[in-house]
């Protein structure tokens, strides 16, 4: 029988994480599936094929190969939880942290959030632009091939379809799923009149957006947006289209979870300060605990969302790294599975499958890519290991080697 012709084969994978099947909770996120000397045939952008090398070679024949050499091939990563386009930095923040101030005192002084909102509010498109495409690259580099991206640093409806729009441009290898948060604070024109910016949201932004975002999000938070205000939002967008998201109980219990599960949010992230109750509404409804154990590194608190407790409860846990200037400076995802170990226990099956097959559910792109099986976007990582361990065991190191996108290499 003649071999079937293919545009890529990737060959000879050590271990080959295919992290086939549906999104995963409790034990099933220590299933790595794995295929020792593992092979992938590619056309078109697509998995055609998946086995050991043997049997694929012996049934394709391909105009390119890459021979992994016995290394690591994994999923591209997939990071359901950032905040990309911003102008600016806010490195002075970060030392008033040291010094003792805290996170709210920060917002107080004029800094925080507000303090973006600002910047991208005299930004044109194009500054937002060239400021996001090297952001975009790196974390490539690291081995992220989708991301989610939020708007919310414009807080008016032409800054928020500003920020989406440049979101929806910023064509490059990463695939970017585009999220409205225009609830993101309460801006300062609207200082003591929050109830009026609620309804400017609904009424307003939510329509503005609705053909530009495929979530609507929420933060919903002691002093930000209350859980009474976050459902009208997240009412109001479902009406527009938009499946709801929302940040949940980062610093204090809101009653955040509960309103994700009754609502049934695609993800609630933070949850640092879930209660039991909550916990439980996440498991009946199958909403995706993103964690973003960065922040709480970055911020130096020491309270890690209880991750231990969401998996072995059942809830499916998936790791994002809440890239953004003021709380989490980092977009490598692979550091982030690092600090998921050790900080909240989570094992390095466990962390795989929270940064891959897991947050592609929790940004809608679990059809799509997450797992390497027939029939999804040819997205893979080579990584410089042999183990799967080894990657959040080497710390802080790049050990990104190769990256399909598409079905092409990219890196």
């Amino acid at each position: 029988m003649p071999k079937k012709p293919v545009d890529l084969l990737v060959v000879h994978a050590g271990q080959l994480l295919t992290m086939h099947g549906a999104v995963r909770a409790g034990a099933e996120m220590s299933d790595l599936a794995t295929v020792p000397d593992g092979a992938v045939a590619i056309r078109r952008g697509r998995i055609v094929d998946v086995g050991t090398t043997g049997a694929i070679r012996s049934l394709y024949r391909a105009a390119e190969t890459l021979n992994a050499k016995g290394a690591l091939v994994t999923p591209g990563l997939v990071d359901p939880h950032t905040h990309l386009v911003f102008m600016g930095t806010r490195e002075q923040e970060f030392e008033m942290r040291l010094r003792g101030a805290s996170y709210m005192e920060i917002a107080q002084a004029g800094g925080g959030i507000l303090s973006t909102v600002e910047r991208v509010r005299a930004a044109s498109k194009a500054d937002l632009l060239r400021e996001a495409r090297p952001r975009l690259r790196r974390m490539l580099e690291y081995g992220t091939t989708t991301a989610e991206v939020k708007s919310g640093y414009g807080l008016t409806s032409a800054d928020e379809v500003k920020m989406l729009e440049v979101v929806r441009d910023l064509r490059g290898p990463v695939d970017l799923v585009p999220t409205f948060l225009g609830a993101h604070e309460v801006p300062r024109e609207y200082k003591g009149r929050r109830e009026e910016y609620v309804d400017l949201v609904c009424r307003e932004m939510i329509p503005a957006v609705a053909k530009l975002a495929k979530f609507c999000d929420v933060f919903c938070e002691a002093g930000v947006f209350t859980a009474e205000e976050s459902r009208r939002i997240l009412e109001a967008g479902k009406g527009q289209g938009l499946a709801p998201k929302l940040h949940a109980e980062e610093f204090e219990n809101t009653g955040g979870a509960e309103l994700a599960a009754d609502v049934r949010a695609v993800s609630a992230d933070h949850l640092m300060a879930i209660s039991e109750n909550g916990i439980r509404a996440l498991k009946s409804s199958g909403t995706v605990a993103v964690m973003l154990p960065g922040t709480s590194f970055f911020l130096g608190g020491g309270r890690y969302a209880p991750a231990r407790r969401l998996i072995e409860a059942g809830v499916p846990v998936a790791l994002g790294s809440d890239f953004n200037p003021g709380s989490s400076m980092t977009f490598n995802l692979p550091l982030i599975m690092s600090i998921a170990c050790t900080q909240m226990r989570m094992t390095p099956a466990e962390a795989w499958c929270a940064a891959t097959v897991n947050a592609a559910h929790a940004c809608g792109m679990g059809s799509e890519v997450g797992s390497i099986e027939s029939g999804k976007k040819a997205d893979l990582v080579v990584w410089d290991a042999a183990d799967f361990r080894f990657v959040p065991y080497h710390y802080g190191v790049n050990l990104v080697r190769n990256v399909v996108k598409h079905g092409r290499i990219v890196l």
